[in-house]
């Protein structure tokens, strides 16, 4: 397999998102209804459009996923006082058990990979990703491609 950082953390991340998935099908959320559910909980009163631009979806998307968590219990819209075409999102009370528990099978996950590992490379490993993540969030000139033709 060629030694491709981009390829590589790309093909950890599918992986372990199929390992979360599966300890955590019983709980009746699928990874992106987490994700949601997380940024709402970070964010209380987030409106749809922004929460959409976090989970790089659609809007119509994260109206539906909003729809199936709020079917669930586990969110409600409210309206803005600013601009009554707007909803805020708000977790119920159901939700932050939900979450804890997520969290718990997560960390489980993670420790039953990352236990090849020693902690110093641990710490090593998450310094570099982090410090990768720093230099890819800064901003950068685009340049735009031209094709012919």
């Amino acid at each position: 397999m060629e030694k491709n950082v981009a390829f590589l953390t790309s093909d950890v991340a599918r992986l372990l998102r199929k390992r979360f998935e599966c300890a955590t099908r019983d709980c009746g959320i699928t990874g992106p209804q987490w994700r949601a559910l997380q940024l709402i909980l970070e964010n209380p009163g987030i409106n749809q459009g922004t929460l959409a631009a976090h989970l790089e979806v659609e809007a119509i998307t994260a109206g539906r996923m909003i729809d199936r968590l709020q079917k669930l219990g586990l969110v409600e819209r409210r309206a803005d006082p600013a601009d009554r075409r707007v909803w805020l999102l708000h977790l119920t009370d159901r939700a932050p058990p939900l979450l804890a528990e997520l969290r718990e099978r997560a960390l489980d996950v993670i420790g039953d990979y990352t236990c090849i590992f020693s902690e110093e490379e641990k710490d090593q490993f998450i310094s570099f990703l982090s410090r990768m993540r720093e230099k890819l969030l800064e901003p950068t000139e685009t340049v735009e491609l031209v094709t012919n033709g």
